[in-house]
């Protein structure tokens, strides 16, 4: 249904049950990035506009919210990679995080000369919603800063930012390479050099978030011939971190996944995409993705129980403790530590 704001030229915001998986069924939507604030959920995603055979056409973020993950808002576009005036286009994976009252827009586009290659962008805004401006005037990130791996050009890509218990951000972001970095308390500006984690079978789309005593980097993997979803997990985040295995499978009709996860009024979530949603004459594909959202349970040592990708998704009741303690996982591996490697100022490694 849609609801109008006042008259004239106020905008009408229209609203939507959900109805299971995917969230979103009017649009393509990919990269997830949920964040609570005020008790609210906003959920942030790229918009896929691929059409045919096109790889990816993603040229704005959209945002979405709920209070009760059954009636969502759908905000629109409230960022586009034309905001930077030095990007050209392209807006890859995002994240906003707040702090101090500002809300961070963390993004990644494709950079414009001086620069090259993919970029790591961000934004800032007063409220969830926006209005979003760059708030430095050039890249955070750039080809230049980090190591030409075997990703090249497109090394610097979806960035994930978590404030931790010393009030310390972290970023984290990287394809076929995860980089990890210290930020400055401005929220714009790294803070001493950058770190590599050689995360086993990692991919791309890393996430941070912290529960109980343990921070967790969930990212996505490579599988067979498609990507799923692995995890690590440390006491601090810039301590030892500990490969723990997988946590979901590969993603219906899509090579890539993404994950982001949250905790909403008592409740843990893993958001993530697929490909299987069909809208008129275009269905899903590499470039044409739906977010999808299921419940997230934890195991009494602090690993997370293997999630299985549903139809019904969070229309479904959670599981019981004991469901969740029979869950099996199907790619079991051991636990292992996670080997760390820094990058010199000039972009080589030590």
């Amino acid at each position: 249904m849609c609801s109008l704001w006042g008259h004239g030229q106020l905008p009408t915001v229209k609203t939507f049950e959900m109805k299971g998986n995917p969230i979103v069924t009017d649009k393509f939507t990919a990269d997830p990035a949920p964040m609570v604030h005020d008790g609210t959920l906003y959920l942030y995603v790229g918009h896929d506009e691929a059409r045919n055979g096109e790889m990816f056409n993603i040229t704005e973020w959209l945002c979405y919210s709920t209070k009760d993950m059954k009636t969502w808002t759908d905000h629109g576009a409230v960022l586009k990679p034309t905001d930077f005036s030095w990007a050209v286009g392209e807006a890859w994976a995002s994240q906003v995080v707040e702090k101090g009252g500002k809300f961070y827009y963390y993004t990644t586009v494709q950079a414009g000369e001086p620069y090259t290659g993919k970029a790591v962008g961000v934004a800032v805004g007063d409220s969830p919603t926006g209005p979003f401006k760059d708030a430095i005037g050039k890249p955070l990130v750039t080809d230049a800063m980090t190591p030409n791996g075997k990703r090249g050009w497109w090394n610097d890509i979806d960035p994930t930012v978590f404030i931790d218990d010393e009030g310390t951000p972290w970023l984290s972001w990287g394809n076929g390479t995860c980089f990890l970095a210290k930020l400055k308390s401005n929220m714009t500006e790294l803070d001493g050099e950058i770190q590599i984690l050689e995360l086993p079978h990692y991919v791309e789309g890393p996430w941070l978030h912290k529960r109980g005593d343990l921070y967790y980097l969930t990212y996505a993997s490579m599988g067979k011939g498609r990507e799923m979803i692995h995890y690590a997990t440390a006491e601090s985040i810039g301590g030892t971190w500990t490969y723990r295995g997988a946590l979901t499978g590969m993603a219906e009709n899509s090579f890539t996944i993404h994950p982001g996860i949250i905790e909403f009024k008592g409740q843990w979530y893993l958001f993530y995409h697929n490909a299987s949603l069909v809208i008129g004459n275009q269905a899903g594909a590499t470039g044409r993705r739906s977010v999808c959202a299921d419940y997230l349970y934890y195991l009494p040592d602090g690993s997370m129980a293997y999630v299985e990708q549903t139809k019904a998704g969070l229309t479904q009741p959670p599981k019981t403790a004991e469901d969740v303690s029979r869950i099996a996982n199907p790619y079991p591996e051991e636990p292992k530590e996670v080997k760390k490697r820094a990058v010199n100022t000039d972009g080589a490694v030590k």
